[in-house]
């Protein structure tokens, strides 16, 4: 049975370890969720692949894939990770989904540390988007304190400082913010297309490992 390692260091990399299992049954996936670390993996990412690097020690060059499902992490550090541990195979979260169209309208929502890698800077000028940072969105969700009252409060407020822009498309670039679609829905109406780079990731694991996914996606 193939190994993969999802990396994260909250409820996003949950999230996608718990997609992977339901798609792909004929792999073990070992959840490395560095709990502990959660503030220095959003905020800071030199610190960020220090603190990776030490938590998959045990698993480099020994599984079949590892996998960043971090924004940040997979934007800053996965260049770096690839050139030095040749042996191991990653993959990461992208900034720039398949899925995403390049005519609409469209607001990315992430937390600021993503906002200044140069990707990001060349991804948003690219698609013309618009960018609100909710910095203190991913502990609370870790924490199950983020209330549907607070995402409405806080998308209000940033929505109003952009004079109330109203985006064809919202591209999460948070893990944990694929948790909210919903009250995202709620937000900014149905019509709007929701992003996030989990079905390409997917398809990256399996393209990587050269296997097909055994459930149909809806």
């Amino acid at each position: 049975m193939l190994k993969i390692v999802v990396f994260d260091s909250g409820f996003g990399g949950e999230l996608f370890a718990d997609q992977l299992e339901a798609e792909l049954p004929v792999t073990e996936v070992i959840r490395v969720i560095d709990w502990r670390n959660a503030e220095i993996i959003l905020t800071n990412a030199k610190l960020a692949r220090k603190v990776a690097e030490k938590a998959l020690k045990p698993y480099l060059g020994k599984v079949d894939l590892i996998v960043f499902a971090n924004y940040m992490l997979s934007v800053t550090s996965l260049g770096y990770f690839r050139r030095k541990y040749k042996n191991q195979k990653f993959v990461g979260f992208s900034l720039k989904p398949k899925r995403m169209m390049l005519s609409k309208t469209t607001l990315i929502m992430t937390t600021k540390a993503t906002t200044k890698n140069w990707k990001y800077l060349m991804l948003k000028y690219r698609v013309k988007a618009k960018t609100i940072c909710l910095d203190s969105w991913p502990l609370l969700i870790d924490d199950g304190e983020l209330t549907s009252e607070k995402v409405k409060t806080d998308l209000s407020a940033a929505l109003s400082k952009l004079k109330n822009f109203l985006p064809e498309q919202i591209m999460l670039a948070c893990g944990q913010f694929t948790e909210l679609k919903p009250q995202f829905r709620e937000v900014f109406g149905h019509n709007a297309r929701i992003v996030d780079s989990f079905r390409d990731t997917l398809d990256d694991v399996c393209k990587t490992l050269k296997i097909k996914t055994l459930r149909k996606r809806k």
